[in-house]
């Protein structure tokens, strides 16, 4: 009778696979590292099957290398991987953004609006915390959300992350962070124009600045 109730081992999973994937991202977990599983199941007070199936998606995803079936490994930082991804993002992202500002309906820009006053009240501090981090992802996610490609942005998705293990890593940098922030509300204006050459031209910018940023943390960890 209870055959249509979701398994606990299916939530169970879903939840440390969202943390870990927030902490890997977020640097908690060293590059190169290997991760020990019975460490994992006490830190996270998790199963072993829910954690080893989180894992696996994890490493499918590209946040975790799989050495072989029982170990797992943070993948190392690469400077031949950042300018990979770095090229990708300029690609993709900026289509997507064209397409974003080509598509977008009026719900549209009263979400990025909203996303852009959230990031904006959270920008009054240089101290970037997980909650600045959140609605950043989730203003660049905005950006582009209506360009009418799930698979496109399921890239993007995937890009923000391995970029990301790089970028906040970095030092502060308040130069240019300040310059981001500040295009952040350019970004917004040149969509609300529907300007989409001189939108994906910003953020060509921006995602290069943000890449200067990222490459400082690969030369420090690496020197």
């Amino acid at each position: 009778m209870n055959q249509h109730i979701q398994p606990p081992t299916s939530t169970a999973s879903s939840r440390i696979y969202d943390i870990l994937r927030k902490d890997l991202v977020g640097g908690r977990f060293a590059a190169g590292e290997k991760l020990a599983i019975n460490a994992l199941k006490e830190q996270y007070q998790v199963g072993l099957s829910p954690l080893r199936e989180a894992l696996n998606k994890l490493a499918a995803y590209g946040l975790l290398i799989q050495e072989n079936q029982r170990g797992f490994r943070v993948p190392r930082l690469s400077r031949a991987e950042l300018d990979d991804i770095a090229q990708m993002r300029l690609a993709l992202e900026g289509m997507a953004f064209e397409q974003a500002i080509v598509h977008g309906d009026a719900a549209w820009e009263a979400e990025l609006l909203a996303a852009e006053h959230r990031l904006k009240c959270a920008d009054m501090t240089l101290d970037k915390d997980d909650e600045w981090e959140r609605l950043h992802t989730q203003f660049h996610r905005t950006l582009v959300a209506p360009c009418g490609s799930v698979w496109l942005l399921r890239f993007i998705e995937q890009l923000h992350d391995q970029f990301d293990r790089y970028r906040r890593l970095g030092p502060k940098m308040p130069v240019i962070r300040q310059e981001l922030d500040q295009q952040h509300h350019e970004l917004v204006e040149l969509a609300m124009q529907r300007d989409a050459q001189a939108a994906r031209t910003l953020l060509d910018d921006h995602i290069r600045k943000s890449y200067d940023v990222a490459l400082q943390c690969f030369l420090e960890h690496s020197g």
